[in-house]
């Protein structure tokens, strides 16, 4: 169970953004690398767009590897909106092996998660709000396009549950040896806190979450 809560943090601690829909900020080649606490890494690329299932994808990936647990997250998101519209995960344990899909409906503010196993669906959850959901992993690249960011700024997340997201402050923080200044951001409900270069690229540096795990990053590459 402890695994899954780490999983669950890498999501939700990724969660900055708007509950509007922004064209999406594609940075095909981007990656990001991260050292997850107390022993694991991470790591986001930027795909670029894709032909999926007979349209045009904006493709990103997200994969966590901690002792004796991984998942691979593949994003396919509108293109024009940046919003999610199907993420498919895989997710593996030494005895054990999960599909995932998630089907998201901007439309009727809706998420279904299915679970597979031999090809068949063998769990389904259905979620509906007042808003349409996002991803955790997409949401912090909302920001690059945000020009007026500024203390008391704040914005509602809906993943499967709904978070009030506020910049608190401008920090002075220590990522990889090197120190920098960055956005310091919290939820409400407490689950996480997470920070931002104060710079055009807007990168999400650190995060900590509540059940004691925390990412920092290692290595930034740009865009080819």
């Amino acid at each position: 169970m402890r695994r899954r809560s780490f999983s669950a943090v890498i999501l939700v601690a990724l969660s900055v953004a708007t509950c509007q829909a922004s064209p999406a900020a594609i940075s095909r080649g981007e990656k990001i690398s991260y050292c997850v606490s107390p022993a694991g890494n991470a790591e986001y690329e930027d795909m670029g767009l894709v032909d999926y299932r007979g349209r045009t994808y904006w493709l990103v990936t997200f994969r966590t590897s901690l002792t004796g647990f991984n998942d691979l997250e593949k994003i396919y998101a509108d293109p024009d909106t940046g919003m999610p519209l199907i993420v498919e995960r895989d997710v593996r344990w030494p005895l054990n092996r999960e599909f995932l899909v998630e089907e998201y409906d901007s439309r009727n503010n809706s998420l279904v998660v299915k679970k597979y196993q031999n090809n068949k669906i063998s769990d389904e959850l259905k979620f509906t709000s007042n808003g349409p959901y996002h991803n955790a992993i997409l949401l912090p690249f909302y920001l690059r396009r945000v020009k007026d960011l500024h203390v008391g700024w704040s914005m509602v997340v809906r993943l499967r549950e709904e978070y009030t997201v506020t910049l608190v402050g401008i920090d002075e923080i220590k990522v990889n040896n090197a120190r920098m200044a960055a956005y310091h951001f919290t939820s409400k409900p407490e689950k996480f806190e997470i920070w931002v270069s104060r710079d055009d690229e807007r990168l999400p540096v650190l995060i900590k979450g509540t059940v004691g795990c925390s990412l920092s990053m290692l290595r930034h590459s740009g865009a080819d």
